[in-house]
């Protein structure tokens, strides 16, 4: 079952009580999510779920606990030991749902006078916040900041990104708060579907990216950037690291890479990661005039070789030569 369900269930509690990053939440979370994913389970399965659900129930929080427990509450396969833990009842076909009582009628107090409605703040379009992004900094130095992340490893991508906090480059604007929750719901279920494609797409959609920076982020076997791009959207540390297990099993499977890039990602600011953001945004620009510059070089030289190849007419119009005539007005 450990080794089924999860197979660094082990290693991670020991790392979490040497190390320091809890991840006895996401740990419980991911383990339900992934017991209630199938219908059915063997008795070693259910056991060792049971087992190993039990030790986490009491050791984390009380959001996670009331996650948890709406989660099984609705599972009809929830074992008997997991559902007395958490104070279920298992449903008894025929048993009569007691009633409320009668609530009484509140007396009607005297309607007060209406307040000023505020006006509704507008939340800028996708297209001011590309305009807003572009004017963040150069393409050729966004461009350099791209490659130099891509190509560094992984302690050298934690020095770029404390670096980038200090520095006064111009961030990228904040993704508006209710796109940055819709994103994050997205993401986290396209990632346990283990749907690349939708991830892909909704991750470039939301920090309006290209498709070609957002394929790059995601396929980024190391995960300092799809840690950057979170931070952008101010996604949850549980839901981080849900995302990494689930998404990235290359990591999710490595215990010193889930603890490695859960330690970056509560030390990420969020200025470095919205600068890094303005960065993946410009160099696309930078990609776009290498890309036409060639061709708009030749153009310019096509036209200033043709102005060079067009001679001067030997008579102007307006400026024939005179004719000379006789005194009797006939040509000689």
């Amino acid at each position: 079952m450990t080794k089924s369900l999860f197979p660094g269930f082990d290693g991670l509690m020991t790392l979490s009580r040497r190390e320091g990053v809890d991840v006895r939440p996401t740990l419980l979370r991911v383990l339900t999510d992934l017991y209630v994913q199938s219908s059915t389970h063997s008795d070693d399965e259910q056991r060792q779920f049971v087992e190993l659900a039990t030790r986490l129930i009491d050791q984390v929080d009380d959001a996670t606990r009331a996650a948890v427990k709406a989660r099984l509450a609705i599972y009809p396969s929830t074992p008997t030991p997991i559902m007395q833990k958490l104070g279920l009842s298992a449903a008894q076909e025929g048993r009569r749902v007691p009633l409320a009582r009668e609530i009484p009628a509140p007396v009607l107090a005297p309607a007060p006078a209406p307040a000023p409605v505020p006006l509704p703040v507008r939340t800028p379009s996708d297209a001011e916040l590309r305009m807003a992004s572009n004017m963040a900094m150069q393409p050729k130095d966004a461009a350099d900041i791209h490659d130099m992340f891509f190509r560094a490893g992984a302690t050298e991508r934690a020095l770029i990104l404390h670096n980038l906090a200090q520095t006064p480059l111009k961030a990228a604007p904040r993704i508006p708060t209710v796109r940055a929750k819709r994103a994050i719901q997205i993401l986290e279920m396209a990632a346990i579907a283990g749907d690349v494609e939708n991830f892909t797409f909704e991750l470039g959609d939301s920090l309006i990216l290209p498709s070609r920076v957002a394929a790059q982020i995601v396929d980024d076997a190391s995960g300092e950037a799809l840690a950057v791009a979170a931070r952008a959207l101010d996604m949850p540390s549980p839901v981080f690291q849900r995302i990494l297990l689930f998404f990235k099993p290359e990591i999710g499977n490595s215990v010193t890479d889930v603890y490695r890039l859960s330690r970056l990602y509560d030390r990420l600011s969020d200025r470095a990661a919205l600068v890094m953001l303005a960065a993946w945004r410009g160099s696309t620009l930078a990609v776009t005039r290498a890309k036409y510059q060639p061709s708009l070089h030749d153009s310019e030289r096509q036209r200033a070789r043709a102005g060079a190849s067009q001679t001067r007419p030997g008579v102007q119009p307006g400026s024939a030569p005179a004719v000379r005539t006789g005194t009797d007005g006939s040509d000689r």
